[in-house]
């Protein structure tokens, strides 16, 4: 099953994609009498229903036509977003330091720095060289407390497509501005498919790449992560306890540089592309 939200009529609502296009969740039955937000599903545990009729080819709703709609991120308030710095060796190698090798390079952001697929990424004042990222994440979607890797799929939602911004030069003046350097507003996107774990193969065989102006600037697979996405569930469950529509933003295989006027994607097979346009913030804009 593939979740998107989409935003019409001045409302955000979660759909199911389809190759007719996205089939609102409240017209099914049994899904109009509460809220349709997919953060609100998830953290309900409707989510199970839904993939139960789903899988039983009970989705029978009327598909909204292209252009009625655009995408929205796939919800806005998640209650953690652990992001995953230096996941891939190459890109260690990019900011000239060494990978780690016994545990992740983990770091939180707040969940203002959330946009969706065609907002812009605004660049701030403050840092003359921001760079994106495209990332492979995961939406837990059942509590997970102390879960090993191996059961670490059952706890999952699903993966969607990440761009993770960094004031670069914020961090590269020091490793201790590294919240500061991921958080500003516009600085992840999240969208637009969640993709539940069964309509993936093989998660480690996904090709993920950095995109800019059209152009694939860094690309790698999932398999040459240090540490996979499961084996992070699993770690951060050990951290503290995760939840229903928490984010695992797993890194990325290399970061470009963006300006005023680009266009920066991420690119995962089987995934709907993410694109979000680049803008200068305007001197003396809050």
């Amino acid at each position: 099953m593939k979740l998107t939200t989409i935003k019409r009529d001045g409302r955000e609502e979660t759909a199911i994609a389809t190759p007719q296009g996205p089939v609102p969740v409240g017209e099914l039955d049994g899904f109009g009498d509460g809220a349709t937000d997919l953060f609100s599903i998830l953290e309900s545990e409707r989510f199970s229903r839904l993939k139960g009729l789903y899988d039983r080819g009970e989705v029978d709703g009327q598909a909204v036509p292209e252009g009625r709609f655009e995408y929205a991120p796939l919800y806005r308030r998640p209650r953690k977003i652990w992001g995953i710095g230096l996941n891939y060796v190459e890109h260690a190698g990019d900011l000239s330091e060494t990978a780690p090798a016994d545990e992740p390079a983990s770091f939180m952001r707040p969940d203002t720095t959330i946009i969706g697929p065609g907002d812009e990424v605004v660049l701030p004042e403050q840092s003359d060289r921001v760079t994106a990222e495209g990332e492979l994440a995961v939406v837990i979607g059942h509590e997970a407390k102390d879960v090993s890797e191996d059961d670490a799929p059952l706890f999952v939602a699903g993966l969607t497509t990440v761009l993770d911004m960094t004031a670069e030069d914020i961090l590269r003046r020091n490793p201790r501005y590294l919240t500061r350097s991921k958080s500003f507003d516009t600085f992840f996107s999240f969208g637009p498919e969640l993709v539940t774990p069964d309509e993936i193969q093989d998660v480690e065989a996904l090709k993920v790449s950095t995109v800019l102006n059209g152009e694939v600037r860094r690309a790698n697979t999932v398999s040459n992560m240090t540490f996979s996405p499961w084996w992070l569930v699993s770690f951060h469950s050990r951290v503290m306890t995760l939840l229903p529509g928490d984010v695992i933003s797993t890194g990325t295989p290399g970061a470009v540089v963006i300006r005023d006027g680009d266009v920066a994607e991420c690119r995962i097979m089987g995934f709907e592309t993410l694109s979000n346009p680049v803008v200068r913030q305007r001197r003396g804009a809050a």
